[in-house]
């Protein structure tokens, strides 16, 4: 796979998010030791920069990648995030919790969980409005200090947000939701920065280009969700998603919502056939064209998908290709 840096390491081009295999799509679907394998398999296709975070099943996630983890593996760079809090492994259960001391001691947590000495990505996931930031991310710079955290970033941020904690202590990374639907880290006009179910929409700012500060500020750009929370792929239907799915409750994957949407699916599939591509290759490869600084992580618990994730690393889109692809209409219902 073709490499990119984090922080001056070498990493592959495209990651690997974890959250599905803890956290908010089906349970039904869930399996401890093929996830386990399956990260494994991702770090053998040259798939080194591995997400996780305290919330995903409530620390369930962490344990999934630590076991994968066992044994060592010096190449890979594993992100974990602090801030979210949940008294059960559920989404609509989930709360911020930010304060200095919870930052520090879920560190702990995390380290243990993951079996590291010492956590290559520390994020703050979202911010608390209960707790000046300064105080959030000066706690977690304490953490560097101590060398228990090599790298600090944030996520959901403004750009507004990005440049006062870095004055703290360098933001190596920016995590936030970018793909062909959602493109709020770009500038989008209109675009809001913290979105999520627990946040009152009525506090949401504008958000700016951060994917343009990232670059100004010698930071990664992280995009979750590049492939539209599976939508981008054209495989998920209505149909297709349980109660316990968090889809099934998020306004763009309402039926009419879905119907309208069909267009952009319809647009990417038709630059995939061009390639001789699959449509999931081309919302990843369109992110992967926002910059040489930008590492999507997509999510999977499939080694097809898997493989197939890993196979828009190569795949080389045009300048028409991009001008019919950002020309795509904004999709029809909000993210949360």
């Amino acid at each position: 796979m073709r490499t990119r840096e984090f922080a001056g390491t070498p990493v592959g081009a495209v990651g690997l998010g974890c959250m599905g295999m803890s956290w908010a799509y089906s349970a039904s679907e869930r399996d401890d030791d093929t996830s386990v394998a399956l990260i494994r398999q991702a770090f053998d296709l040259g798939v080194t920069f591995i997400d996780t975070a305290q919330i995903y099943g409530v620390g369930h996630n962490e344990t999934l990648v630590g076991r994968a983890l066992a044994g060592g593996r010096a190449d890979v760079v594993v992100a974990t995030k602090t801030g979210l809090v949940a008294d059960r492994p559920d989404p609509a259960a989930m709360r911020r919790l930010a304060t200095p001391e919870h930052v520090k001691a879920s560190a702990e947590d995390s380290l243990r969980r993951l079996g590291v000495d010492v956590i290559d990505l520390y994020y703050l996931h979202r911010i608390d409005p209960q707790v000046p930031l300064a105080d959030t991310y000066g706690a977690m710079a304490e953490l560097v200090a101590e060398g228990k955290v090599k790298h600090l970033g944030l996520s959901e941020v403004t750009v507004a947000q990005a440049a006062e904690a870095h004055v703290i202590h360098p933001v190596a990374a920016i995590q936030s939701e970018l793909s062909l639907w959602t493109r709020d880290a770009l500038g989008a006009p209109g675009g809001i920065a913290g979105g999520g179910a627990d946040q009152d929409s009525s506090t949401a700012t504008e958000v700016g280009d951060v994917v343009g500060w990232c670059r100004e500020n010698g930071a990664a750009f992280v995009p979750f969700s590049p492939l539209g929370r599976g939508f981008l792929t054209g495989t998920v239907t209505s149909a297709d998603l349980a109660d316990d799915d968090f889809r099934s409750r998020n306004p763009r994957f309402q039926e009419e919502a879905m119907k309208a949407n069909q267009r952009i699916v319809d647009a990417v599939r038709a630059v995939a056939a061009r390639h001789g591509a699959t449509p999931a290759q081309v919302a990843i490869a369109w992110t992967l064209a926002q910059g040489e600084h930008v590492l999507p992580i997509p999510g999977t618990k499939k080694e097809k998908y898997l493989r197939e994730n890993a196979g828009a690393a190569d795949l080389d889109l045009t300048a028409t290709d991009l001008a019919e692809l950002d020309a795509l209409p904004a999709p029809a219902g909000g993210r949360y």
